[in-house]
């Protein structure tokens, strides 16, 4: 099949598969007439990087999977270099889940604070000034 063709199958562009070939993930096979030419091979790569990518993995994270499967292995994540990607991308969510949890708290405890705060505060104060200036009647 041409790029045209495979970007539709795969549900991309031809601009990103000619970018792909240019990282070394898609070979780049030509025809006769210097026309690129793909097989269902190149598809099943593509669909590995793209289900990779969606998920969070940047494109150089794919590289090991699409090798894996170039090796002739059915999945593209049967390969021990896959598998310490896998391995290393869960060590960053881990780490990225702890911060997001501690600023969490932190933003709760605030609020907790401020909500009290709140409460605290006399029914029938003072009116509410504007304090950025300027006469707003």
């Amino acid at each position: 099949m041409r790029i045209g063709e495979l970007a539709a199958r795969a549900g991309t562009t031809t601009r990103t598969l000619r970018y792909y070939e240019s990282r070394g993930l898609l070979p780049a096979r030509r025809t006769g007439n210097g026309y690129r030419t793909y097989d269902e091979g190149d598809l099943r790569l593509l669909r590995q990087i793209r289900t990779l990518q969606d998920v969070g993995f940047d494109l150089e994270e794919t590289r090991p999977f699409v090798e894996c499967l170039r090796a002739g292995h059915p999945e593209g994540d049967s390969c021990p270099a896959s598998l310490a990607v896998y391995r290393r991308k869960l060590d960053e969510l881990d780490a990225l889940i702890g911060r997001l949890s501690t600023v969490r708290e932190t933003v709760a405890r605030q609020l907790a604070r401020a909500e009290l705060a709140a409460e605290a505060q006399v029914p029938g104060g003072p009116e509410p000034v504007c304090e950025l200036g300027g006469d707003l009647r």
